[in-house]
């Protein structure tokens, strides 16, 4: 069993240990176990609040096991729209509700949700099922919404 409780930079040279793909919503766990596919034991101990994003590493006390954290695909919504205030418009909607969301130059991205889904169509959204990873946008004040 491996207790991780540093969060560390993110480091392409960094030696790893292991890669741990997460889900959105697992990246945003501070505490958790995990069962690696090779069998091992990972418990995650981290700062309350603390939202691991794509390449972050991890380590245990001594900094002797590193983890690197990758985005896992998962299926997501993918919202582009005619104009780019089509796009700024359904940003505003989906952020009325709390909807964590990734956003990029040209698209939105965020769960899938038929209630959602429904609402971006009726206003005009071109909205593509997809499985990819996703990154929301972590909050304003630090937190993941």
């Amino acid at each position: 069993m491996v207790i991780l409780t540093q969060r560390l930079a993110a480091d392409q040279n960094a030696v790893v240990c292991l890669t741990l793909p997460l889900t959105a919503v697992q990246r945003t766990r501070s505490r958790y176990r995990f069962d690696t596919e090779t069998g091992e034991i990972l418990h995650l101990r981290l700062s309350r609040g603390t939202v691991l994003r794509d390449r972050d590493l991890l380590a245990n006390e001594t900094g002797e096991f590193i983890v690197r954290i990758i985005a896992k695909p998962e299926p997501i919504l993918k919202i582009t729209g005619k104009t780019s205030l089509d796009l700024l418009k359904a940003a505003y909607h989906l952020g009325n509700r709390h909807i964590p969301i990734e956003i990029t130059p040209t698209n939105l991205k965020l769960s899938p949700d038929p209630v959602l889904k429904d609402m971006l169509e009726q206003l005009g959204m071109e909205i593509i099922e997809e499985i990819s990873p996703f990154q929301p946008e972590i909050g304003a004040y630090g937190h993941s919404h």
